[in-house]
């Protein structure tokens, strides 16, 4: 794990609340809907495959989101969603294990669990599809891939720069997410993505995470070799409680399909 001196202080304040919190009372047991057959439904189905994500609020965010999570859920899942991210993390997110519980229930899509999982008893709190597993904040990512592995999760290992790819790698992470958002500096730059992407081997599962907002910023990320993208706040738009999640999300999802659409018009 690299020092907490070296990160953003909204950052090592999450870090500490999730130090602070337990696990469940017993070992999880996941029978996981299996994100790469999803992605692959969406790629034959002419779809750019993209995880919309629940997150209520956040350090970065303008706003709060307070409408019930299933039924921001089920509208990105209307939008055209693949799969579902869901922050768990309550202090600094608004989110909650029981939320996500109650979306896993009401939709037919792979569900994320999105939060700072430090060690094996936090894995240990609902029932999700996948696992997020942060390379920077793990003393023993191979241990804890495993872990995910055992109680039946699939593990998205997030990285930031080439040295955590490798070590995600050597973990044997098979579906990788690349932060474009610097956790040093809160900064989003794209072009992390596609530094490291080349990098990553054909049969790992690439997903290009923050910072991608418009149909331009996903045909970039899908050109730069990624299979999903991990989108949160330009879907849920924090300043404003009553905007079109469902379209919000399917203008993403059809970016590829509209660019196609107007090259052959001009």
């Amino acid at each position: 794990m690299n020092s907490d001196t070296e990160l953003a202080p909204a950052v090592q304040s999450i870090l500490e609340a999730a130090r602070e919190r337990s696990g469940g009372e017993g070992v999880v047991s996941v029978d996981a809907r299996s994100l790469p057959d999803a992605l692959a439904d969406a790629e034959a189905a002419g779809r750019v495959p993209v995880i919309a994500e629940v997150k209520p609020t956040s350090p970065t965010a303008d706003g709060t989101r307070d409408d019930d999570p299933v039924e921001l859920a089920q509208a990105m899942v209307d939008g055209g969603a693949t799969a579902l991210s869901v922050l768990t993390e309550p202090t600094h997110f608004g989110g909650s294990p029981e939320a996500l519980e109650r979306i896993r229930e009401a939709v037919d899509v792979p569900v994320l669990r999105k939060d700072f999982v430090l060690d094996e008893a936090g894995m240990d709190v609902v029932e999700a599809d996948l696992l997020l597993l942060i390379a920077r904040f793990v003393d023993d990512l191979e241990r804890l891939v495993a872990a995910a592995r055992e109680r039946g999760f699939q593990p998205l290992v997030e990285v930031h720069d080439r040295d955590e790819l490798e070590t995600a790698l050597a973990a044997g992470a098979e579906i990788i997410g690349v932060n474009n958002r610097d956790l040093g500096r809160l900064e989003v730059d794209l072009e992390t993505f596609e530094s490291v992407a080349p990098e990553v081997p054909d049969d790992v599962t690439l997903i290009a995470e923050s910072g991608i907002s418009s149909p331009e910023d996903v045909r970039r990320m899908r050109e730069a070799g990624a299979d999903a993208l991990l989108v949160g706040s330009a879907i849920m738009d924090h300043g404003t409680d009553d905007s079109d999640v469902t379209e919000n999300t399917r203008r993403l999802v059809e970016a590829e399909s509209d660019a196609a659409t107007e090259t052959e018009t001009t």
